[in-house]
């Protein structure tokens, strides 16, 4: 089916299934009236804000390199926060209280750091570790090639859904095996991002590398949602 009539058909289905989407909304009285006439000027990203439903970032994974090679038993005695067993892990466990995040340390001098919860606060939690490395002994270490490599954030659009419709519908992106995992797994291709979603309505969005794909593919996948709630 072409493009545009995909996307004609997903309108006439919300306007079908308008009166129960209209329930779980808190839109305005204008609001309302534009989508009734067709005229939709908000996208669904705002329809899920007037819900004040937003993907919340709970994780960011960035990578840095410091541009030199590291003796991971040296760093492990010297610094307090860091722990390494390399018979379970080839890397430098490392973690920091402030901002609140965990660094895995490899001899090549690349570290991956996780748990921030933003990416202005994972790269500060990435220069932190640099320092920390280079107070070690390692003064000539650099701050290279930071990247956010994984943006994680999760909601909850607050109604149930029919994962198994869903399933079926949208077969080519999704893979729902309830015997195996709770939830269904939907692999969105543009933005590249890969969704959890399960009955109750929680969702994890995972696999982005920026925050405007997490926002662009939940405003994909909620009209979806919309049409899939369970009555």
């Amino acid at each position: 089916m072409p493009e545009h009539q995909m996307n004609t058909k997903m309108i006439v289905d919300i306007q079908k299934n308008f009166s129960h989407i209209n329930q779980n909304l808190k839109l305005t009285s204008n609001q309302l009236s534009n989508i009734q006439h067709n005229s939709w000027p908000v996208t669904t990203f705002e329809l899920a804000k007037a819900n004040e439903v937003i993907p919340d970032i709970q994780n960011v994974v960035a990578t840095v390199n410091l541009g030199i090679q590291l003796d991971l038993k040296r760093i492990a005695i010297k610094a307090r926060n860091a722990e390494f067993n390399p018979r379970r892990f080839a890397a430098v466990i490392m973690r920091i209280r402030e901002p609140k995040t965990t660094a895995l340390i490899f001899s090549s001098g690349k570290i991956v750091v996780t748990g921030a919860k933003s990416e202005d606060t994972s790269r500060i939690a990435c220069k932190k570790y640099t320092r920390i490395i280079q107070r070690l002994g390692y003064g000539h270490a650099k701050f290279l090639n930071f990247r956010i490599q994984n943006i994680v954030a999760s909601c909850d659009v607050r109604f149930p859904i029919r994962l198994e419709s869903l399933a079926h519908a949208h077969n080519q992106f999704c893979s729902y095996e309830p015997e195996l995992f709770p939830g269904l797994i939907y692999r969105m291709i543009n933005p590249k991002v890969v969704l959890l979603i399960f009955v109750s309505g929680k969702l994890v969005l995972t696999g982005a590398k920026q925050r405007k794909d997490i926002y662009q593919a939940f405003s994909n996948i909620y009209a979806v949602l919309c049409l899939f709630r369970k009555i």
